[in-house]
């Protein structure tokens, strides 16, 4: 599965917020740097 495709398809449609995606980076899913491509913010930001 490619979860990086998958995770922005999803927060594109708005379907997840900055903070579910950052479960995918602690879920091993994607990297911290996919967060920030996904996003747009800083991982570890919001903590």
């Amino acid at each position: 599965m490619d979860w990086y495709a998958t995770v922005k398809r999803h927060y594109d449609a708005d379907r997840y917020t900055d903070a579910n995606v950052a479960t995918f980076v602690i879920g091993n899913k994607i990297t911290p740097e996919q967060y920030e491509t996904i996003t747009g913010q800083v991982y570890g930001a919001f903590a």
